[in-house]
């Protein structure tokens, strides 16, 4: 009787197979997503703070770049209002120094933000007896503030001061509701308006020379005007 014996598989010496890769599981996928959702966050987050930050850069304060004589035009109708021909004006031969950082009587400074600062209107009146202070000698003038930039400027801010004399003595500010000096705007000016002031500075009557200091807002440098009044 015979029997088929079925020999033993031989063995294999080639080369180890490589593993095939396998699709990542439903958790592992879940994993990468949210890693990388992270990192998109963070680039983001990073972004935006930047910006923020960059957005809160001080506002340069616009300075006086140009002046323009005003000559003959006084550009200012209220001012032809209050003046009359008894008027006393400046002295046009010794109307002060425009150069530097100081300006005449006359001139129109324009500021980086197109902001025009006029005076015009100037004369020397008496305060009455019910202005602060009361029987004064002072200087009237009017001061035109034309806002030829794109922005609301903030005229409640207005700021004027003033000295007279070689020695620069301080000048107080006159308020008389009879002669229209009753203090600054309360107003914002929009772009392309204008707005007239009057004001009135201490001048004794033995005294020529006034130098009247404006600042048409808080974040305007004063432009200084200067010069001789009659």
């Amino acid at each position: 009787m015979s029997h088929n014996i079925t020999p033993p598989p031989m063995p294999h010496y080639g080369p180890p197979q490589p593993l095939l890769p396998q699709p990542p599981s439903a958790k592992s996928r879940t994993v990468i997503v949210a890693v990388a959702a992270a990192v998109v966050a963070a680039v983001v987050s990073a972004a935006v703070t930047a910006g923020v930050a960059g957005g809160t850069s001080a506002k340069v304060a616009p300075t006086v770049t140009v002046t323009e004589t005003a000559g003959d035009d006084t550009g200012d109708a209220a001012a032809d209002d209050v003046a009359d021909p008894t008027d006393e004006a400046t002295d046009d031969s010794t109307s002060g120094d425009s150069s530097g950082d100081a300006y005449a009587l006359t001139d129109s400074v324009t500021y980086e933000n197109d902001v025009a600062v006029t005076l015009s209107g100037i004369r020397r009146l008496v305060s009455s007896e019910y202005a602060s202070p009361e029987n004064t000698n002072y200087v009237q003038f009017t001061i035109k503030i034309k806002n030829g930039g794109t922005e609301t400027l903030d005229t409640t801010g207005l700021t004027v001061n003033c000295s007279y004399g070689e020695d620069g003595r301080s000048s107080e500010s006159i308020f008389d509701s009879e002669h229209d000096l009753d203090g600054g705007p309360d107003t914002k000016l929009l772009a392309g308006r204008s707005i007239n002031v009057t004001w009135g500075c201490e001048l004794p009557k033995k005294q020529k020379i006034i130098q009247i200091e404006v600042s048409p807002d808080m974040d305007s440098e004063s432009a200084i005007f200067t010069g001789n009044v009659k």
